[in-house]
């Protein structure tokens, strides 16, 4: 009797501990002419468990009309025997069929924005920047382009601070290239909640999915 209830209560602990313990996204971009890289890591109790994911190639097929993204992903610090990459091409057809589903799923979504509105909420957004330089070989276009792009960075801040807690003043810049043609953007934030709060709002979206769920099609990518 003293063992089942000592396993109780250490289960008791360790849901708890799940419950009220802070998962922490990094999500790092950055874009330069056709290049791109994408890094996320998810943290948990301070760091002590790593999971990264990274997409360092994302080019146009030179034989096929259609994408070819690589990933990695590893846990810890360096890869390691656990790493694992992949490699999926994304097709015009994958692309449609995607939207399709897309378009299923938005339509399901309106029904969620109670659930969906009040998670987001939860979420913490730190050490948010966003810089970009951009030239389009013309000065008069590149000065067009670059208040644009101030109007588009200031528009998505606004959402985000709408939707979710800013804690730290977001950094952006827009710097104007009038002698060449070039495109170079760095996003890095970190965005933080609780994992009882992702449990909770995934046990209400389930209950709310269920009766009605989108018909989707497959596609020959997982992308």
């Amino acid at each position: 009797m003293f063992w089942l209830f000592l396993a109780l209560l250490i289960i008791l602990f360790l849901f708890l501990l799940i419950i009220f313990t802070k998962l922490t996204i990094y999500i790092f971009y950055s874009h330069l002419n056709d290049d791109d890289d994408l890094k996320i890591e998810l943290r948990v109790f301070f760091g002590l468990i790593k999971y990264k994911i990274k997409m360092p190639l994302i080019k146009v097929d030179d034989d096929s009309p259609s994408i070819v993204v690589e990933s990695k992903s590893h846990m810890g610090e360096t890869p390691g025997e656990n790493s694992e990459s992949s490699v999926s091409q994304f097709t015009k057809d994958d692309f449609l069929t995607k939207l399709q589903n897309s378009k299923e799923i938005i339509h399901k979504v309106i029904g969620l924005n109670i659930i969906v509105k009040k998670f987001l909420q939860k979420v913490t957004i730190k050490n948010f920047e966003w810089q970009t330089l951009i030239g389009v070989g013309d000065a008069a276009h590149t000065g067009m382009m670059t208040g644009a792009l101030w109007a588009v960075k200031g528009g998505i801040v606004g959402l985000l601070s709408h939707y979710m807690r800013l804690k730290e003043m977001p950094y952006l810049s827009v710097n104007p290239h009038f002698q060449a043609v070039v495109i170079h953007t760095r996003i890095s934030c970190m965005f933080q909640f609780r994992i009882g709060y992702a449990i909770l709002a995934g046990l209400k979206l389930i209950k709310f999915w269920k009766g009605g769920k989108p018909h989707l099609k497959s596609s020959n990518t997982d992308f």
